[in-house]
């Protein structure tokens, strides 16, 4: 278990006491391979594990002088180990312990983000089926398509997070890579089984060939997949602010006793939180395009990645922690109104079933291009004059002489649409095919 910092799990992980922490794990476990090749004295590996330890504030004050993080922390840790010190950090280099740290803490943070992600798809799933049967107006280029429920659309939303689950796997699979293989990743003075050893030791890979450093496509693709979930979030969110409007009012964002909406408008109750989360998402694709930027550095390495990450790394997956919890909170909490969906879904007057119309005209041998003619006739004048669909088609007397009033009475029937809901249901929730 993680412990807590200031009652955070995810900004623990980044906190320099953690990170100092692995770092020393990783020396201490490269001291114990080494030793098991009889190239430190057992004695001195005692003395290691028992002494060896850092103060944060001294490694500050000696990088004040020293310009080096990694140097001011070995000799924070030597002031504490002694004369055995010389044996700590033998034949490596700092990229080795920054990247195969790095590697523990994104794996750490993904298994807090992939937490996230299944509490976030318990409630997406339990809405699916709460609201399976709710009809409302499916919309394409926000206009009146043809029905669906809200559950499925709660459905699709389970899905894509599905998918960005399986990513975040991937993802914390490709940069759970270490490495201890020396300035240019060549072994010059460090034997290869040492990374075999502390890698296993952390639940790592080593990296099957590196420079200085791990290379950086596998970061590129952990923070592409942090800004792909983020992206996903921002759809969601995109989509309840669109279903808050006044003139839709189908969901909206629950509003507290004793919240306000504006300081001079009383009545308004804003999307505040889902517009909150689609501009987190806007930051969050900046991280990965930083991260894609870090991929090409200068022959075996280059320095400039490494600011680079200092920020987007703590900053992305703390992030994408926020938004989770924030976005599952809107979700368990958001009001449906199917009562609102019902209504917009007649304001077009049977519109919506048009395309029916249209197949049972083909159904009775009308051509494809006639049908619609036909049919299209009598929607623009509903459309234009605010009538009646159905009663329109019923008064048509091109159209009554193909279709009969029953036919027509068939036709205009919410059913018609729903019939594949539990097969739709089946697909997403029955097999929870990791894949899919």
């Amino acid at each position: 278990m993680i412990p807590r910092y200031s009652r955070d799990e995810m900004t623990y992980i980044w906190s320099p006491e953690n990170r100092f922490k692995k770092w020393l794990e990783i020396e201490i476990l490269a001291c114990e391979a080494l030793a098991a090749q009889g190239k430190i004295p057992a004695e001195s590996l005692n003395t290691i594990r028992k002494r060896a330890g850092f103060d944060v504030q001294r490694i500050d004050e000696i990088e004040k002088t020293v310009k080096h993080d990694v140097i001011a922390f070995l000799t924070s840790v030597s002031e504490k180990v002694g004369a055995d010190a010389r044996y700590i950090h033998m034949g490596l280099t700092s990229s080795d312990i920054l990247d195969t740290s790095l590697a523990v803490l994104l794996k750490e943070a993904s298994e807090l983000l992939i937490a996230d992600l299944d509490e976030l798809l318990v409630v997406l799933k339990d809405r699916a089926f709460e609201y399976k049967d709710s009809i409302m107006i499916g919309r394409s280029h926000g206009i009146h398509a043809e029905p669906i429920t809200f559950g499925l659309k709660m459905a699709l939303w389970y899905q894509e997070m599905r998918r960005n689950r399986t990513r975040l796997i991937s993802a914390k699979r490709t940069t759970s890579c270490g490495k201890i293989a020396g300035a240019v990743g060549t072994f010059s003075f460090i034997d290869p089984g040492v990374e075999e050893y502390v890698c296993a030791k952390l639940g790592l890979k080593p990296a099957p060939i590196s420079t200085q450093i791990v290379q950086r496509d596998r970061h590129a693709e952990y923070f592409s997949t942090l800004a792909i979930t983020a992206s996903s979030i921002e759809k969601f969110s995109t989509e309840i602010r669109h279903l808050q409007r006044t003139e839709v009012r189908e969901a909206e964002e629950f509003f507290s006793p004793g919240q306000k909406g504006s300081s001079a408008m009383p009545h308004k109750r804003n999307p505040v939180l889902s517009e909150n989360l689609s501009g987190l998402a806007r930051l969050m694709r900046s991280y990965a395009l930083a991260s894609m930027e870090d991929v090409a550095l200068w022959h075996e390495r280059d320095i400039s990645h490494s600011s680079v990450e200092r920020v987007i790394a703590p900053d992305a997956t703390i992030l994408l922690d926020f938004m989770l919890s924030r976005f599952t909170g809107v979700m368990k909490n958001l009001l449906v109104y199917p009562e609102r969906m019902i209504a917009n879904l007649n304001m077009t007057r049977g519109l919506v079933f048009s395309q029916m119309v249209l197949l049972k005209f083909i159904e009775k041998g009308m051509s494809r291009e006639d049908s619609y003619a036909i049919v299209q006739r009598s929607a623009m004048k509903s459309w234009s004059e605010d009538l009646d669909f159905k009663q329109l088609l019923l008064e048509d007397e091109q159209v009554m002489s193909y279709l009969s009033g029953e036919d027509i009475e068939n036709v205009f029937r919410l059913e018609n649409f729903l019939g594949h809901i539990d097969f739709i249901f089946d697909r997403v929730f029955g097999g929870e095919d990791e894949n899919a």
